[in-house]
C-alpha cells in the first residue's frame, strides 16, 4: 500500500495539501496528523479516498512512538511525506512566554526531524518529502526571532538531507512561501500588529500546495512563490544580514 503522510493537516495550507493528495492516483491512502481530531474527521469524511486519522500532538515525544508503531504494524510504502505542522509567534523574545518559544522549537524543528527520521525507513525510490519552510528562513527576523531561527533550521536540514537521500532516489524540497491568509496569522498574533505584514504581497495557499508538490516531483530543492520573494531570497544571500534585518523587521 502506498500512502501519503501529512502533518498539520487540519487547517490552512495543510487542508490545501490534502485536497491535492485526494486526487492523486499514485496514493492509496492518506494518513492525517494534527491535534484536532474533529477537524481530521471532517476532512476524511469529505472524500472517498481512504484516510487514517492520527490525532497527535507533535510537541509530545510519545507521538513519534505511536507513529513508528503504526508504520511498523502496517508496513506501507510512504510515497509522499509533507511536514506542514508548525506555528509562529510575533513578539520580542523577552515578551513571549517560555512555553510558546520552546514549543516553536519542538514543533518546527524537533518534530519535523523526528517524523522525517521515522518515515524515511518506509520510503523508496521515487518518493519525496516536502518540508514547509518560510521566507523567514532567508534571514533573521526581529520580533519573530525564534520562528525565523526554526525555519532557518528547516531550510538547512532539507538541503543537507536531500544530499543524503539522493542516492536512494528520494527528493527533499523546502517550500518557502511568504504570508498566506490562514489562521497562522491570528495564532501568531500578527493580524493588526505588524505594518510589514500589512504591505507584503500574500501567497495563495492553493497555489503553494499545488506548485510545491510539482516542484518536489521534479526533483527541485527549494520552492519560493512570487517574484518578490525570489528577489528577497537573492538579496538575503548577497547583502549582510544586519542590513536585511532592517528591511525584514516585522
Amino acid at each position: 500500500m502506498k500512502i501519503a503522510i501529512l502533518t498539520g493537516a487540519s487547517a490552512g495550507l495543510g487542508k490545501e495539501y490534502f485536497y491535492n493528495l485526494i486526487n492523486r492516483s499514485d496514493i492509496d491512502c492518506i494518513w492525517l496528523i494534527a491535534r484536532r481530531k474533529d477537524r481530521l474527521e471532517q476532512l476524511a469524511a469529505s472524500t472517498d479516498k481512504p484516510c487514517v486519522i492520527l490525532p497527535l500532538d507533535l510537541t509530545d515525544d510519545k507521538s513519534f512512538e505511536i507513529l513508528k508503531e503504526k508504520l511498523s504494524e502496517q508496513k506501507p510504502e510512504i510515497k509522499i511525506l509533507i511536514n506542514n505542522a508548525g506555528f509562529g509567534k510575533l513578539g520580542n523574545v523577552d515578551q513571549l512566554s517560555v512555553t510558546d518559544q520552546t514549543d516553536m522549537v519542538r514543533l518546527n524543528c524537533a518534530a519535523l526531524t523526528a517524523v522525517t527520521t521515522v518515515c524515511l525507513q518506509f520510503m523508496k525510490k521515487g518518493s519525496f518529502i516536502v518540508n514547509v519552510c518560510s521566507i523567514a528562513s532567508f534571514a533573521p527576523n526581529p520580533r519573530m526571532t525564534v520562528y525565523s531561527s526554526t525555519k532557518a533550521y528547516v531550510l538547512s536540514f532539507s538541503k543537507s538531507l536531500r544530499q543524503e537521500v539522493k542516492k536512494r532516489g528520494i527528493n527533499v524540497l523546502a517550500t518557502c512561501p511568504g504570508p498566506m491568509n490562514t489562521e497562522f496569522l491570528s495564532v501568531a498574533n500578527i493580524t493588526g500588529n505588524s505594518k510589514t505584514f500589512d504591505i507584503l504581497p500574500y501567497c495563495d495557499p492553493k497555489k503553494v500546495a499545488a506548485h510545491s508538490l510539482k516542484q518536489a516531483e521534479k526533483g527541485r530543492a527549494i520552492h519560493t512563490p512570487k517574484l518578490f520573494y525570489k528577489f528577497y531570497r537573492i538579496l538575503a544571500k548577497l547583502l549582510p544580514h544586519s542590513f536585511i534585518m532592517k528591511l525584514s523587521k516585522t
